[in-house]
């Protein structure tokens, strides 16, 4: 599958927003590298599935009304600088956005060398199946 420029942007832009959100909670929840990784990561995956993909994906599907509400409230909250109930309510909207793709990326990881070997062993992977499930959308 190859990318285009404005793509590969897009991979980039979320990767430094999924950074800065780690970092901005790491170092106590902070405002603004919060709200920077909010930013990026929205760029991010608008330049990556594209504008119109992006509307339709938080708007337009009833089944995710939920989840888009929380997660662009929790967005609204970091902005005006409550961090952390922002970032709770924001978790909880990204979970109900992008829940669906848990067992699309635990599938991923199980063919790293290292991780793999690691997300199979008999206890661990009756725990990842149970959080995460191990059915895929195919």
């Amino acid at each position: 599958m190859w990318l285009s420029d404005g793509q590969k942007i897009g991979v980039g832009l979320t990767a430094f927003g999924v950074f800065f959100m780690l970092l901005g909670v790491f170092l106590l929840f902070d405002g603004g590298l919060l709200a920077i990784g909010n930013i990026l990561f929205l760029s991010g995956v608008t330049l990556v599935i594209g504008p119109q993909k992006t509307v339709t994906f938080f708007f337009k599907r009833p089944q995710k009304l939920r989840g888009t509400i929380a997660f662009f409230f929790g967005i609204f909250l970091v902005f005006i600088k409550w961090p952390i109930i922002g970032i709770i309510i924001e978790m909880f909207g990204f979970v109900n956005l992008f829940g669906d793709f848990f067992p699309v990326i635990i599938s991923f990881l199980r063919k790293l060398p290292i991780i793999g070997t690691f997300l199979n062993l008999p206890g661990v992977a009756r725990v990842v199946d149970g959080l995460f499930g191990t059915k895929l959308p195919v």
